[in-house]
């Protein structure tokens, strides 16, 4: 980034999620809420970054797909349901919660760009 970053604002404001499952494998969707956000979120939510925000998941493995016609981007995350749907204890087997909890990661946002940003602090 060139411009000074205002302090961190949580993910949330610049994109939405969705989760979804297979096995012990959790997929989450990263949508930008708008196209001028979206290069901010290549550019620091990356699959370490995702890794450390979940380590106490303990996921085996991340990996991030860029979907820059869509100005999103999907993690897959391998090893973080507990052994699946039908082996997990907890009360969230699917996952679901997961990309709420990708979305509380925080994000450095130039202040020209506070404008599209969704909600408030």
């Amino acid at each position: 980034m060139t411009q000074t970053a205002q302090p961190a604002v949580p993910l949330r404001r610049a994109a939405h999620g969705r989760t979804g499952d297979k096995g012990d494998r959790s997929s989450i969707s990263l949508i930008a809420w708008h196209p001028e956000l979206y290069p901010l979120l290549v550019e620091q939510i990356t699959a370490e970054a995702v890794a450390r925000h979940f380590s106490h998941r303990q996921p085996q493995a991340v990996r991030r797909y860029l979907l820059p016609r869509l100005s999103a981007m999907n993690f897959v995350l391998d090893g973080v349901l507990d052994g699946g749907v039908n082996d997990a204890r907890n009360l969230d087997t699917h996952g679901k919660s997961l990309s709420f909890h990708l979305l509380d990661m925080r994000l450095q946002v130039p202040a020209p760009l506070h404008r599209l940003l969704a909600g408030r602090a």
